[in-house]
């Protein structure tokens, strides 16, 4: 009897009741299914496949249109009067207009001389160029650092001043508005605006200036961005693809199509004058610049948008970073829509076909639609159709408008084409930040106005942009500072629909499940755009 182990025995009715627990869970299932879940599914199936219509016709019209402004359409300086200024002995410089450069700038260690050093470098008469370096910074050390940079330009000769506040109010908008209020900025007729990690070239002003002179109805000039860190790791190679064809294509189109285009907050210069009429800069929203744009448009303002007038600027290259970015990118954007669009509706100087671009293109399709369909369809109501087989998804919107509009997007960087397939697993990752910030935007909810600078590491500082001293691959060995638990509850959600799909599925989805569960885990854990330094 002492050798004997005792074992413990489960009452005989404990099978049997969790038996029937799972058999009426199973009961209510399918008595919920057939009148509630199967209905609510379809129709947001249908709400889906309408969404991804609209954004598919968006993006055929854009290409459409691109190709017609590559072949036929007039060059800006055809479109428009454009005489170089030219220096004059006997004038001297009285004849180039006085210029205003504004750098606002946020505890940016890293890069605050390349600005600096880059607007110090512009070629432009120095009588007639007054740099403004606009510092919130709060940390000390860094502020000296750079009143300490604006001295040393100011010791060569460069009219170049150091302005501080007592408080942000407004963030950059606040900044911006402050720094056109300086008794030395009243006889100055356009701004540029630079971040702190743009660098233009000397030729920057002498190629777009005589734009503004020439053709009074000009509000604003942008340049495009050029990524001197682009290849520095996968995440930056995304954000590549997708601002290349912001910039390719969107911004082209606006400007031949209908002269007005979203201001890109920096390498833009303006009318002063413009800026003024159309009530100044103003911090209701994060997109100041989206948000003047609009509103300088709607007073019939034009915009020119110029693609060989490039800037060079750095990529986020942290995920944490990015995110915030896109945060404010995507809420920014969707709160502006809900505070103007009757003011645009209401407007008489704006012809109508204008006001329908700006409503449904520039902002319903491209600032709302976009992100919902990406998240909503291809993470969310697709996943659960595997799981409710009662609802079937026509294969022309589940493979082939997807397939279309990515074929469409991917014009913008034909180097990177091979990367198409992880760029849709990134977007569809992004795709989840981006709903919640518009959501957030629309509702006007707690983060709506939280304003995160994104941090720049300094990565382009040589002049050609060289990372030859990176090694591009991710510290999967190092353990993340902070989980991201939304991306990993996807992951899960996507596994569970994956296995489920790879054991009674027909349609193969699994494989995309599965690849897509390892994009939100690896996102999850902070594992994309990490490198380590040599």
């Amino acid at each position: 009897m002492d050798g004997v182990t005792p074992k413990f025995v489960l009452p005989e009715t404990f099978d049997g009741v969790r038996m029937e627990i799972t058999g009426q869970l199973g009961m209510i299932w399918e008595l919920v299914k057939a009148p509630v879940i199967v209905p609510l599914l379809q129709l947001a199936v249908y709400i889906c496949l309408l969404m991804s219509l609209m954004l598919l016709g968006e993006r055929v019209y854009m290409g459409f249109v691109i190709v017609l402004v590559k072949l036929f359409w007039k060059k800006p300086d055809q479109r428009y009067k454009f005489e170089p200024i030219q220096d004059d002995e006997e004038l001297g410089s009285s004849n180039f207009p006085v210029v205003l450069v504004q750098i606002p700038m946020f505890n940016e260690r890293e890069v605050y001389k390349l600005s600096i050093g880059a607007a110090s470098g512009l070629s432009w008469p120095s009588d007639r160029l007054v740099i403004q370096v606009l510092d919130d910074s709060t940390d000390p050390t860094v502020k000296q650092m750079v009143e300490l940079e604006c001295q040393r330009w100011a010791s060569k000769g460069i009219n170049i001043r150091y302005q501080i506040r007592e408080n942000r109010v407004g963030y950059k908008a606040g900044a911006l508005k402050e720094g056109l209020k300086r008794s030395y900025v009243k006889h100055c007729e356009y701004v540029v605006i630079f971040d702190a990690d743009f660098q233009p070239e000397p030729d920057f002003l002498r190629r777009s200036i005589p734009f503004l002179v020439h053709n009074p109805n000009i509000a604003l000039v942008q340049a495009r961005w050029r990524f001197v860190n682009s290849d520095e790791c996968l995440l930056t190679r995304m954000q590549e693809m997708s601002l290349d064809y912001h910039f390719t294509v969107e911004q082209e189109v606006g400007s031949a199509t209908h002269a007005f285009f979203g201001f890109n907050g920096t390498a833009g210069i303006w009318r002063i004058a413009a800026i003024n009429e159309a009530g100044g800069w103003k911090d209701r929203t994060t997109v100041e610049d989206m948000d003047l744009a609009v509103r300088a448009s709607l007073r019939g303002w034009k915009f020119l948008y110029l693609g060989d007038l490039q800037v060079k600027s750095e990529l986020p290259s942290t995920f944490r970073a990015f995110r915030f970015q896109q945060h404010r990118w995507s809420c920014g954007p969707a709160n502006l829509f809900r505070k103007m669009v009757m003011e645009i509706i209401r407007n008489k100087k704006v012809r109508f076909w204008k006001k329908v671009y700006v409503i449904y293109s520039f902002f319903f399709v491209r600032k709302v639609i976009a992100h919902w369909v990406t998240f909503c369809f291809y993470c969310v109501v697709l996943p659960l159709t595997i799981l409710v087989p009662e609802v079937k998804v026509p294969i022309w919107g589940s493979v082939y408008i997807p397939s279309i509009i990515t074929i469409l997007n991917s014009v913008g960087t034909p180097r990177s084409i091979h990367l198409l397939f992880y760029w849709i697993l990134f977007e569809n990752v992004m795709s989840l930040h981006r709903t919640k910030a518009t959501l957030i935007g629309l509702f006007e909810a707690g983060r709506a106005n939280e304003w995160v600078v994104t941090a720049k590491l300094g990565s382009g500082q040589s002049a050609k942009g060289n990372t030859k001293g990176l090694k591009r691959f991710p510290r999967i060995f190092k353990l993340p500072d902070r989980l991201n638990t939304l991306e990993l509850g996807f992951a899960a959600f996507l596994f569970v629909c994956g296995c489920y799909d790879f054991v009674h599925g027909k349609n193969n989805y699994f494989i995309y499940l599965f690849l897509q569960t390892m994009s939100f885990f690896i996102s999850g854990l902070g594992w994309i755009g990490t490198y380590v330094p040599s």
